[in-house]
């Protein structure tokens, strides 16, 4: 079985901006759910008083996150106006080309540190999550 991927990152909600970016949210998980079914989760979180919103993904594999780059590059941008992102975690095995398009995501979306972590001991159960 392939590793998966667990993404978590952070981001600043500009001043005035959390309307918005609630609004994008929705829009970026429908669009998220109705092109990718690989994905096994996709969700947004906000922290209202912070003004601090994480978005937690699960990728069953760097396959995966490589499709979601692709397909979702134009709407991540969409939040450029709305968010300074700070961190990126990813836990498990990246591709390349996955750490490449992370750093440039980070990048133009506020210039957020990348981090890699490792996968040192553990299992999932990442298949009974998934409708048959």
């Amino acid at each position: 079985m392939a590793e998966p991927l667990f993404y978590v990152d952070r981001s600043e909600i500009l001043a005035g901006r959390i309307e918005e970016a609630r609004e994008r949210m929705r829009d970026l998980a429908a669009f998220v759910a109705e092109r990718e079914p690989q994905i096994i989760a996709y969700h947004f979180y906000l922290d209202e008083p912070a003004s601090t919103m994480s978005v937690v993904a699960v990728h069953p594999d760097a396959a995966s996150m490589e499709l979601h780059l692709e397909i979702g590059g134009p709407k991540f941008r969409e939040f450029g106006a709305l968010i300074r992102m700070r961190s990126i975690d990813v836990y498990g095995q990246p591709s390349a080309a996955v750490v490449d398009r992370l750093r440039e995501k980070a990048g133009y979306l506020g210039g957020a540190s990348v981090t890699f972590h490792t996968l040192q001991a553990g299992f999932s159960r990442l298949d009974r999550a998934r409708p048959r």
